[in-house]
């Protein structure tokens, strides 16, 4: 195959999950090179689409791994978006040279750092990504949250030494798959309506309420997505900032997430310079005299979107840092952010393999 006439040969694991499509999206957007896309749909027993007609959404299930090697043959990147199950039969074909992990399930946390692919140029950056080694053949995409603190803390890390840091992420329901953007829209319309109220997925009231945890099985989802978090941001600020204290809220939102957090800094630092370090692709901060960023406005953007830097008003080394992004969109951009730098590389080894 040669990538520059006839593009590469991709397969995306999970292509019916909201993150799945959001990586369709992105790669059709960019124009990316593809001569074959392999879609590994959801398989098993999917429940019946939403009834819902406002919303337009798949089911987020398990991929169903195609059993037969020829169809799959030839691939040249693979990006996982669904549960490791599918995936790790994938890899065991021994057939893709370039594997992005966004699911975290293949992830050796203590061997790879999770990559963000624009934080490899300007100030601050993250480890830079390696071509894969032949026994490791993932490389691990990090979480949107960890794409979030990690270039709000570098940047500012950059200027100013950072001596505590709190963060406290509203996550929306589309972290929770299909499932949670679907009760979400009907416990918002049932309530409306003096009807009773879906609970199978939060486990209590979220449409116009926030919630600090889950009373249902998504528990297990906020809590592990903490964990994650938290290895993640160890490996990517790798001692230049200290740890974020960190807390995850479910947001009655449905795309997006909201981001607060709070920073101390050895010296007093103007809010203008904070503005100024932060600034910088893909990070827009906003004006004063600007509205204030919001989950809304950010659907469907790459883009960090950061309010005006506020001075604590009691404390004078502390600065106030408000930021939206949208987490599906966050995460796909990186992906492809990644291929793009590492599989010309990748492609071309594999090629020379194939010819020899």
């Amino acid at each position: 195959m040669n990538p520059g006439e006839s593009g590469y040969s991709v397969a995306i694991v999970g292509a019916s999950s909201l993150l799945g499509r959001e990586l369709r999206a992105v790669i059709r957007e960019r124009r990316f090179p593809i001569s074959r896309l392999i879609e590994l749909e959801a398989g098993g027993d999917a429940e019946a689409e939403p009834q819902l007609p406002v919303l337009d959404i798949e089911k987020d299930e398990a991929a169903a791994f195609l059993a037969a090697q020829e169809s799959i043959s030839g691939v040249d990147v693979a990006f996982l978006a669904a549960p490791t199950d599918p995936a790790q039969a994938l890899l065991a074909s021994g057939l893709p040279p370039l594997v992005i992990d966004l699911d975290g399930g293949l992830a050796e946390p203590e061997r790879q750092a999770p990559q963000i692919a624009f934080l490899e140029s300007g100030g601050a950056s993250a480890p830079a990504a390696e071509m894969p080694k032949p026994s490791t053949k993932a490389i691990y995409a990090a979480h949107p949250v960890t794409i979030v603190l990690s270039a709000l803390l570098l940047r500012l890390a950059s200027k100013a030494e950072i001596t505590a840091a709190v963060a406290q992420v509203l996550s929306p329901a589309s972290h929770l798959g299909p499932r949670g953007i679907e009760e979400l829209q009907r416990q918002t319309v049932n309530l409306l309506s003096f009807q009773k109220i879906p609970r199978a997925v939060f486990g209590s009231q979220l449409a116009f309420n926030l919630l600090p945890r889950l009373l249902s099985p998504g528990s297990e989802t906020l809590g592990n997505l903490e964990k994650r978090v938290r290895g993640e941001l160890s490996r990517t600020l790798a001692g230049r900032s200290p740890l974020p204290a960190l807390r995850l809220l479910q947001s009655p939102v449905f795309y997006s997430m909201g981001v607060s957090l709070y920073v101390e800094t050895a010296q007093p630092l103007a809010p203008a310079k904070a503005a100024q370090a932060l600034g910088g692709k893909p990070i827009r901060v906003s004006r004063a005299s600007e509205q204030p960023p919001s989950q809304v406005e950010v659907t469907g953007s790459a883009d960090i979107l950061v309010d005006s830097i506020g001075a604590d008003a009691t404390r004078p080394n502390g600065l106030w840092i408000w930021a939206a992004a949208d987490n599906l969109r966050l995460a796909a951009a990186n992906a492809v952010d990644l291929v793009e730098k590492l599989l010309p590389r990748a492609a071309a080894q594999t090629i020379r393999e194939r010819v020899h």
